[in-house]
């Protein structure tokens, strides 16, 4: 039995809108840049980093070779990105894009690749991996460190997501997103080794799956909803503070920014969608903007390889 969300849900003062209709197949992995002051994000499966600015005018792709996962922001402009075949850092500033290859962490497995990945506070790359037929569970949680050696920490997931840190960096979160699983693990800022798995969110009780993840300047994780056409707010315990219903059924991903870093962005997908659903979804695979929220987020920390 689903909870009935409808008083979580009725948050009157906010403004959602799509800023961009663009129709990605698998938006996913939004990320402000502070310093440039623009969004990112990407369409996983049509192998592209878009950038926008605040509003999402602008729009600019950049096309890749390969299948990303996700990107992170690195101290030197460039991104740290899951690429289908392995780690890679990306360079947007040259023509074409410029990919410098780090290493495949799984080169023995055909079906799986590198999915959702966030950068820690220390300054470390974490990267999950997912079995491309969505069932099977050899997928792992991989630490890229700033000298460049990755490290695997846990198996045995089938696709992996909602990776996000407190804001004391000792906590990490994530989700096993086909099987409604999410997890915290106690998290060795100096070592980066993990500890003391524990649940999080009974997804079970919420319409929809955790997929990509951030924190607030309050510590409060929030999560797209994949499948459930909303975005959710829920404290450190894992209890739902908020419930944000979207127009689209496959929000992926959530990040703050803006130059006040009070606007959440919400990425989405179709890819699992038919034709019929798609017509009917006319906004499915936008980029959204939710304002009035009344919290901000903080600047994403930045990976510096050694």
């Amino acid at each position: 039995m689903k909870q009935d969300l409808t008083a979580a849900a009725e948050e009157h003062s906010l403004e959602i809108e799509c800023i961009w209709p663009g129709q990605a197949t698998l938006g996913e992995c939004p990320i402000w840049d502070e310093r440039r002051q623009c969004l990112f994000w990407i369409d996983s499966l049509e192998k592209k980093i878009w950038r926008s600015d605040v509003a999402g005018a602008g729009a600019q792709a950049y096309k890749l070779p390969d299948l990303i996962g996700s990107i992170g922001l690195c101290s030197d402009g460039r991104f740290v990105s899951g690429l289908a075949s392995g780690f890679a850092f990306i360079d947007i500033s040259s023509d074409p894009v410029g990919v410098e290859w780090i290493g495949n962490p799984e080169p023995e497995k055909a079906d799986t690749r590198l999915n959702d990945g966030k950068v820690d506070r220390q300054g470390r790359f974490w990267c999950g991996t997912m079995n491309q037929d969505f069932a099977t569970p050899n997928a792992s949680l991989y630490r890229l460190d700033p000298d460049l050696a990755w490290h695997r920490l846990e198996t045995g997931f089938t696709v992996s997501n909602g990776i996000a840190f407190s804001l004391d960096g000792k906590t990490l979160y994530f989700s096993d997103s086909r099987v409604d699983r999410s997890f915290q693990y106690s998290l060795d800022p100096v070592t980066g080794e993990l500890s003391d798995c524990r649940g999080f969110v009974d997804t079970t009780a919420y319409e929809g799956r955790i997929d990509g993840a951030t924190v607030d300047a309050d510590g409060n994780y929030w999560g797209a909803l994949f499948d459930g056409s909303a975005v959710g707010c829920f404290t450190a315990d894992g209890k739902m503070m908020r419930h944000i219903k979207l127009p689209v059924t496959c929000p992926t991903m959530c990040a703050f920014g803006g130059p006040q870093m009070d606007v959440l962005f919400v990425t989405s997908a179709r890819f699992s969608m038919n034709e019929a659903q798609i017509a009917a979804e006319t906004l499915a695979g936008g980029l959204f903007a939710i304002r009035g929220l009344g919290v901000r987020g903080i600047p994403e920390p930045r990976f510096d390889a050694t």
